[in-house]
């Protein structure tokens, strides 16, 4: 897998892109790439089952904010990325070693952004990853109190703003992000995800990155029952994974994922 993505033609990008991009981000100059740890949030639209969706089942996922590129280039909203299920494995409960159950287990790997008839490959890494209920919760207003008038976003790992405010800041009251026209922005910072015998470290960036409805320290996985992620796609295989001991997985429709091109900024 490559770690990064050669842009080699400013008409097959433009073709990619679209129109629409054409016109945010202004003519396409010489040869980019993307670099490794853009992040780029994105919704599922159809629900994965381990089990029933088996190895080679399409996987769709689309932007959910602009995402802006080296020399101008924007990934705009809705844009089309394509993987593929690598393995999967439903929940079978065997009643001999009892506590120590065979997992169930989902494995996905990023392939493309498909738009506009063109497709450019990419290699992609999990830095985030949340279930439908929490992507809707973050998604919408909170009123916490009768003196919170204009209400409250409280994106995935915490941080929160007001609508009416540019600032995004942390449970500590630190400004971590930006709330702009295109979306939410940040420099991610380094966190680290636990979870059973899984675990994750996840990078800072000194560039500002597109984070859609994740805090700036968002790490691992958060609202999706009982699953863990024991690989989220770094180890250079490109295929993140989900699994649980308890219950069949399941992604969902409507879950979000902070995806990164794969590589240390």
């Amino acid at each position: 897998m490559v770690s990064s993505v050669k842009l080699t033609s400013s008409i097959a990008l433009a073709g990619l892109l679209g129109l629409g991009c054409l016109a945010m981000g202004g003519n396409f100059g010489e040869a980019e790439t993307i670099p490794p740890s853009t992040a780029i949030p994105v919704i599922f639209t159809q629900t994965l089952e381990a089990g029933k969706a088996g190895p080679g089942a399409a996987v769709i996922a689309k932007t959910t904010e602009t995402v802006y590129l080296p020399g101008g280039q924007v990934l705009p909203r809705g844009t089309t990325l394509i993987g593929h299920v690598v393995e999967s494995a439903p929940f079978r409960f065997n009643p001999a070693p009892y506590a120590v159950q065979t997992p169930s287990t989902l494995s996905v790997h990023f392939d493309r952004i498909a738009e506009g008839g063109s497709t450019i490959p990419l290699s992609l890494e999990v830095r985030a990853i949340s279930g439908p209920v929490a992507a809707h919760e973050a998604n919408i207003l909170h009123y916490r109190d009768e003196t919170d008038t204009t209400g409250t976003r409280i994106l995935i790992g915490g941080s929160e703003f007001s609508p009416l405010q540019r600032e995004v800041r942390s449970p500590d009251d630190d400004i971590v992000g930006y709330n702009r026209a295109q979306g939410v922005f940040a420099r991610l910072l380094a966190s680290d995800y636990v979870a059973g015998d899984s675990t994750l470290h996840c990078n800072a960036t000194s560039t500002e990155q597109s984070v859609g409805i994740f805090s700036a320290n968002a790490c691992g996985v958060y609202g999706l029952d009982e699953a863990s992620m024991p690989e989220n796609g770094s180890s250079g295989k490109g295929a993140f994974v989900l699994e649980s001991r308890h219950e069949t997985v399941k992604l969902y429709a409507g879950s979000a994922a902070l995806l990164q091109i794969t590589g240390a900024e």
